[in-house]
């Protein structure tokens, strides 16, 4: 048992030596490189991705045989073949720095007031939220309904028209009414009032969402991918309730089911507010001390 001890401590004392930093480095690697293999798993660059594995394993058999010529032409082409895999690419890398950006980590922290309102929704609109979809869900009225959470949808709000009301079961029901000017699109809820209807949402690229769900449910999707939105949808073929959040779409059962995800995203949301927004409420409290 010593000699063996021994052994392992000649091996050990030949290894490099590990400082912190090295640790902090080797930690950040890891989640770079598996926050990268999520994000090709969940494009159509992950189907590129196997054809450029072939690619690699033919390289190494013609390295390994002496295949100079094959070796020759796979140097030369090397080049156009990065820049054709950067087009190629061009649209998923362009959703990979939207989803870095929209993280906001460090304004997490120091969130100072940017003048934005309160995004808080209250007990009524939950409420009026949840009688509506389910009013719609009944006669099979499709409805597509994002609620804004940290991330601004005013580049979404801009892409339809401003209605700037107070949140009601009557009015989300009379926007997604068939054949009324409005019905078309998705509607953007801030806090306790619609902001805008007919929006236009981009569309998922998922190749996972399965083919019976229409665009309504692709576009959800889209938008749970570019923010941290919650989306609610009602199927006009089937009636069926869905919430996209995250870039992915969880089937809902009845008012209680939707009743529990609103008040779960309400509570996230003040806690969050407590924890992360300390400097934005001693602003606040110092203003209502001077006024």
């Amino acid at each position: 048992m010593a000699e063996l001890m021994d052994r392992l401590g000649s091996w050990i004392w030949f290894l490099p030596r590990i400082s912190l930093s090295n640790l902090v480095e080797i930690i950040i690697i890891t989640i770079v490189i598996y926050e990268v293999l999520l994000w090709i798993m969940n494009t159509r660059a992950w189907t590129l991705l196997k054809g450029l594995a072939v690619i690699l394993a033919f390289t190494l058999f013609a390295a390994i045989f002496e295949l100079r010529t094959i070796l020759w032409i796979l140097e030369k082409t090397a080049t156009i073949a990065a820049t054709a895999l950067l087009v190629i690419f061009q649209p998923e890398l362009r959703k990979a720095l939207e989803q870095l950006g929209s993280q906001k980590i460090i304004t997490n922290i120091l969130s100072f007031d940017d003048g934005k309102e309160n995004t808080g929704f209250s007990e009524r609109t939950v409420n009026e939220i949840v009688r509506a979809t389910f009013e719609m869900a009944k006669v099979k009225t499709g409805a597509l309904m994002v609620i804004e959470q940290n991330d601004s949808l005013k580049e979404i709000e801009r892409t339809g028209i401003e209605i700037n009301g107070l949140v009601s079961s009557q009015l989300l029901i009379n926007i997604f009414e068939h054949n009324t000017p409005l019905h078309d699109g998705a509607v953007v809820i801030r806090g306790n009032r619609v902001t805008a209807a007919t929006c236009y949402l981009p569309l998922s690229d998922n190749m996972s969402i399965s083919k019976e769900l229409g665009t309504r449910h692709r576009a959800a999707v889209g938008i749970s991918e570019a923010t941290d939105s919650l989306t609610i949808v009602v199927s006009e073929e089937t009636g069926r309730v869905t919430v996209a959040e995250g870039g992915r779409l969880t089937r809902i059962s009845d008012g209680e089911a939707l009743r529990g995800v609103l008040s779960r995203k309400k509570a996230e949301e003040t806690v969050s507010g407590g924890k992360f927004k300390l400097w934005k409420g001693r602003l606040k409290n110092e203003r209502k001390n001077h006024s």
